[in-house]
């Protein structure tokens, strides 16, 4: 069985894809910035699902990150037939009083990251014997502006459109593309947005929240089927649907309202 790459692997909706790909024995090439939980998730998966499973710690926000990985995979002679940009976070906030650099890095990270993964494994995806795939992975905030999450939402609309752009010029080639755009999940993006203060917040992710495992699963089933881009959860598609109906003031007067600082 061919290789599947996927960023930001170690935890989170990353680490259920690798969960998710492995049941269906596919081998793995792990990436993300922590060595130890990489190291303890590739003995996991190895053993559980008798697959092979290679990592590589690295920082994603570097600019040679990508580059060093393809040198890798290279000199490894792996078959890659799937690619999963889930590498990404959030900064939650006012946008003049968020660090500059801490966007900026976000941004690189969230963007040029996923571009140049994407631009540097078509060649290996398409030399791929068999169907091969692209999963990046977006946000519900990719549907609409989100004020005190500006910038990061910003990169999620870019994610969307990117992705939806490659797909229409991957047609008629070996390659899918697939955008999954997930909303409230239970992963530590809250916490590492800097969310995890305000009461308002939390009450709503507790309303809405999906499980990591179920958000994974829904979208390696939508890669695998060649979907163009999927939202999981019945009122998340509802939301991100209203985004387009309803006139943006009104929806974006409603985000301001919920992710306001406290």
């Amino acid at each position: 069985m061919s290789y599947a790459l996927i960023t930001g692997a170690s935890k989170g909706i990353g680490k259920e894809i690798a969960i998710c790909l492995a049941k269906r024995k596919y081998n793995l090439l792990l990436i993300a910035r922590t060595e130890k939980l990489l190291k303890e998730l590739a003995k996991e998966l190895q053993d559980k699902y008798q697959v092979e499973v290679f990592y590589n710690a690295i920082d994603l926000s570097s600019a040679d990150a990508a580059e060093d990985i393809i040198i890798w995979c290279n000199k490894g002679g792996y078959d890659i037939s799937v690619l999963v940009n889930n590498a990404g976070y959030g900064l939650h906030g006012a946008f003049e009083k968020l660090s500059l650099d801490d966007q900026l890095n976000m941004m690189w990270l969230n963007m040029s990251t996923l571009v140049q993964f994407t631009h540097l494994t078509l060649p290996l995806l398409k030399r791929h014997s068999g169907k091969s795939h692209i999963l990046n992975i977006a946000s519900t905030a990719a549907y609409q502006a989100v004020p005190y999450l500006a910038t990061y939402s910003a990169t999620k609309s870019f994610v969307l459109s990117f992705s939806r752009a490659l797909r229409h010029e991957m047609m008629g080639t070996n390659v899918s593309v697939t955008c999954l755009s997930p909303g409230g999940t239970d992963t530590n993006f809250m916490e590492r947005a800097g969310m995890e203060g305000s009461r308002k917040i939390m009450k709503q992710a507790k309303k809405f929240n999906m499980l990591p495992d179920e958000v994974a699963e829904f979208g390696v089933k939508a890669m695998l089927h060649n979907k163009a881009e999927v939202i999981p959860g019945f009122g998340n598609k509802v939301g991100a649907y209203s985004s387009k109906i309803l006139p943006k003031a009104i929806v974006e007067g409603i985000a301001k309202g919920i992710y306001s600082p406290e």
